[in-house]
């Protein structure tokens, strides 16, 4: 089995060109920019990578682009999420044919199944592919979430579920949980919601984060601190990033791409999704924190 999964495993967010198409030139750069701030994986297309406004074709030409582009170096692992188990099978062979290093999926986002049907959904996937399957438990409205045991259970049955991404309320507590119940069977519990709540995941034993991409560089040296017992060093860091943390709970995906936009890695902050782009209140208030986060930045 391939090097355990650890540290800061990016979620590469979906670069759009000025008429809403994907921008293959962007995906690229941002997969060269991901690789040399250090993250240790990369991951999508996922929430965070607008995946429910891209097509099937779409989906397997972006992750057609990312595994190439990461040529080995780093772990790729493929976001599968879909309304049913039959095309979240297809697309999770697709992407271990085209050398995937391993797949993720919340449950049916739209059918939201019971416990017995959030089994059979991962029981599907695990017959279906021989590389990692990482679990992603989110919140509704888009996620379903799944009590510990269910957790536990899938990772002592289903051989090929090593991982959980635990992104349920309270997410530290959640990971606390689920790492108890599911230790006997689980290669690691990551945490999500934007390296939010990265240091007490840490101290609970998180093995990792999937965060947005769009400072990959700063959350790999927070990161690298906890690591190292520097908490203060990590905790120093961690404020001064803050602002923008707060500001990404309101926008989400907007703020990620406003933030590449400005650093030069993507050519067009446009999304798919509804709700567009900040407003000019918005950049006003974002202007304002920008100076003190940009110094961050190592790349």
């Amino acid at each position: 089995m391939s090097k355990p999964w650890r540290g800061m495993m990016s979620i590469v967010v979906t670069p759009f060109t000025r008429t809403y198409e994907l921008d293959e030139r962007a995906l690229k750069r941002l997969v060269r920019f991901c690789i040399d701030a250090g993250a240790t994986g990369l991951v999508g297309p996922a929430n965070a990578s607008e995946f429910s406004t891209l097509s099937d074709d779409e989906r397997r030409r972006w992750i057609d682009i990312v595994v190439g582009e990461a040529a080995g170096q780093v772990p790729v692992v493929a976001s599968v999420t879909s309304g049913h188990a039959l095309p979240a099978v297809a697309l999770s062979c697709y992407a271990q044919r085209v050398g995937a290093a391993g797949i993720m999926s919340m449950p049916p986002h739209i059918l939201h199944p019971d416990s017995e049907g959030c089994y059979a959904f991962y029981e599907a996937l695990n017959s279906a592919v021989d590389i990692p399957i990482c679990v992603q438990n989110f919140n509704n409205p888009i996620g379903t979430p799944m009590g510990s045991q269910l957790l536990a259970q899938m990772c002592a049955e289903l051989d090929h579920v090593l991982y959980i991404k635990e992104e349920t309320a309270p997410e530290p507590r959640q990971i606390t949980r689920t790492i108890k119940a599911a230790d006997a069977g689980c290669l690691g519990v990551l945490g999500g919601q934007g390296g939010v709540y990265m240091i007490d995941e840490h101290r609970r034993g998180a093995c990792g984060n999937m965060p947005g991409c769009h400072t990959t560089d700063v959350l790999v040296e927070i990161w690298n601190r906890l690591e190292a017992e520097d908490e203060k060093g990590a905790r120093s860091l961690f404020n001064q990033m803050l602002p923008l943390m707060n500001y990404e709970r309101l926008y989400g995906v907007a703020v990620y791409k406003h933030v590449l936009h400005r650093r030069g890695l993507i050519d067009t902050s446009l999304r798919r999704a509804p709700g567009g782009d900040l407003d000019e209140f918005d950049i006003v208030e974002f202007e304002k924190m920008w100076p003190r986060i940009e110094a961050l930045f190592r790349i």
